[in-house]
């Protein structure tokens, strides 16, 4: 895809201010580092805010038709349990298919009543939006209404100072909302909608913004001196260093939320009843387990083990699995990686050994996440 061919984000312009290297994701221009770079980037976010531009990702509004609690139709489509969410509430989950796959993850929220309550908030990603969003829409015709909002960009601020940050510009509250919650600010007229989330292991933030209005707010959050502009490289490296799937990578169609270790994004009620794509064989899956695991992979030295690398067993002759997501994890030190394993294998610290440019190299699967995360639990 030419760059002419590249959709843009409302940020664009200020990337490139900014000496935003440019490159093409999932269809749109983004920048995958600033001057400071990915290493440092990355533990500017550990230690104190890095501000994302994730405009790329897909915001829509999910209205039933007849006005009921649209949690209940979209309970059809995916194993969390949306019903039980309260205004303001958020919870990850996946849209599967019938054999269990997972089509795509997301984030689904209850809006306050002040925006609808008729209506659930979603977040997809920027690579299977074009797909999920008329994947719903033709799942929950009659029943569902989609919206995309395109209207509008999300901003993510991450970190340990993000809070701080938050509260002395959109006041005192949002130092106090709980994790994975939502409310909505009014600030210099206009209504941010923000979450307590992200996709870093850090506390911190997602805000939703009318397009118009997102480079002067972004311009306002990089004012502070504690936030600094974050691209694609350190994002990526800090959402492995904390755990998190990567959908295209980590999961896809031919993996379960049971086999990626996502049992906890499925409800007990759901767990019990079902009723979701697949649901027979995630239900098998919890009562009998998966035969293969996604596992936190610590490569011994400092050669990175990048996405493809074999996982081989003990003895280095048998290949076992591939690395999912791998590379160097700067806040740990040395590289870290995560892929499938068969269960007999999926043991924190059982050795194995890595295919790496011809050379077996010693590893040890390891527990998840590679660095203690920083969310805000009040």
């Amino acid at each position: 895809m030419s760059d002419q061919e590249l959709a843009i984000t409302p940020l664009n312009a200020l990337h490139r201010e900014l000496g935003g290297k440019m490159v093409p994701f999932a269809g749109y221009d983004m920048p995958v580092q600033f001057p400071a770079g990915i290493l440092k980037e990355h533990l500017h976010t550990r230690n104190a805010a890095g501000l994302f531009d994730v405009s790329h990702m897909g915001q829509a509004w999910l209205i039933a038709e007849d006005g009921s609690d649209p949690a209940i139709a979209f309970e059809s489509l995916v194993p969390a349990d949306v019903q039980s969410l309260e205004p303001g509430q958020q919870r990850y989950s996946q849209l599967l298919n019938e054999a269990g796959g997972i089509l795509d993850d997301l984030m689904v929220t209850r809006p306050i009543a002040a925006l609808g309550r008729d209506r659930l908030y979603l977040v997809v990603n920027a690579a299977c939006k074009d797909q999920d969003l008329p994947h719903i829409a033709k799942a929950l015709k009659g029943r569902i209404r989609v919206e995309p909002l395109e209207d509008r960009a999300l901003i993510a601020l991450q970190g340990p100072k993000a809070s701080g940050v938050a509260a002395r510009l959109f006041g005192p509250a949002l130092a106090t909302m709980p994790f994975m919650s939502q409310t909505v600010v009014e600030f210099d007229g206009i209504d941010l909608w923000i979450s307590r989330s992200g996709y870093t292991g850090e506390d911190g933030y997602e805000i939703s913004v009318p397009n118009d209005q997102a480079e002067a707010l972004a311009r306002l959050l990089l004012g502070d001196p504690a936030v600094e502009p974050i691209g694609l490289g350190a994002r990526d490296s800090l959402r492995l260093e904390a755990g998190l799937c990567l959908y295209g990578h980590d999961i896809d169609t031919t993996t379960s939320p049971i086999e990626a270790g996502l049992l906890w994004s499925i409800g007990k009620r759901r767990r019990a009843e079902g009723g979701f794509p697949g649901a027979e064989i995630v239900q098998k899956q919890i009562a009998e387990g998966a035969t293969r695991k996604r596992v936190g992979i610590l490569p011994d030295g400092r050669a990175p083990a990048r996405e493809g690398t074999l996982i081989l067993d003990a003895d280095g002759g048998t290949e076992i699995g591939q690395i999912t997501s791998g590379g160097f994890g700067p806040t740990v030190g040395g590289p870290v990686a995560m892929g499938y394993v068969p269960i007999d294998y999926a043991k924190p610290g059982t050795p194995v050994f890595l295919s790496v440019r011809g050379k077996s190299l010693p590893a040890t699967i390891t527990k998840m996440p590679f660095v203690p995360p920083g969310f805000f639990r009040g």
